[in-house]
């Protein structure tokens, strides 16, 4: 896992100054909008959190089935003293034996957590990802990338991400092909906050595909 945890973003490792940093680049309006338009979580669907921080996307669902995984201790123990009886919360790395024991899901998200992953993480977290989707379930993907002509600003702040795999749009879509035969993409570019998002709709795992045991997870929801 490529990720810069060292000089001022080793701060970002305390829950409290983590979602202190998340609310000044917008995230509370950020998971609003993409619950309405990407997310599309509805009341009693099973979801699942690969990656989820203090599992703040809770503001904005309904009531859900939700499981939270994180590597993350101290953002898992936020989490559970915030979120209660909302969701179950595990401290650990998501393997292929803990995704099959956890059953299937209608929903599972990974926001912010592709580009702490390099090729081939990402490529076994897809892989880990297949028999924890129903049937005519969903993978959504959020990340930042790079793209020609894209705001500056934005570039710059995503060039000081902890994460260090940012890739180009077409990049994550390849990754997301290697075990998902539908792949949608969406190139978002938000303004209020300068940023560059690129968010993928995944579905229809491609038979004979099936996880690993190499665990795969991070810390950087949005």
């Amino acid at each position: 896992m490529a990720q810069i945890t060292k000089g001022v973003r080793a701060v970002l490792s305390h829950p409290a100054v983590y979602d202190f940093a998340q609310t000044l680049m917008g995230a509370s309006r950020n998971r609003r909008w993409m619950q309405d338009a990407y997310f599309r979580a509805r009341a009693g669907d099973r979801v699942l959190d690969v990656g989820c921080g203090t599992a703040d996307i809770l503001t904005v669902l309904p009531e859900v089935d939700y499981v939270g995984y994180d590597v993350s201790e101290p953002y898992i123990e936020n989490a559970r003293s915030r979120w209660g009886t909302r969701g179950r919360f595990f401290a650990a790395l998501l393997d292929s034996d803990a995704m099959r024991s956890l059953g299937e899901f209608d929903l599972i998200l990974a926001t912010g957590l592709l580009h702490h992953l390099d090729d081939d993480e990402v490529e076994n977290l897809f892989k880990i990802l297949v028999p924890g989707l129903k049937p005519g379930g969903r993978i959504v993907t959020v990340d930042g990338t790079f793209v020609p002509g894209q705001n500056a600003v934005a570039r710059w702040i995503i060039s000081k991400d902890r994460g260090q795999n940012v890739r180009a749009p077409d990049a994550y879509a390849q990754l997301a092909r290697s075990a998902f035969s539908d792949v949608k993409g969406h190139l978002i570019h938000r303004n209020w906050f300068p940023y560059t998002y690129w968010i993928m709709e995944i579905s229809a795992p491609i038979e004979g595909q099936r996880g690993p045991k190499t665990p795969s997870s991070a810390s950087e929801t949005l």
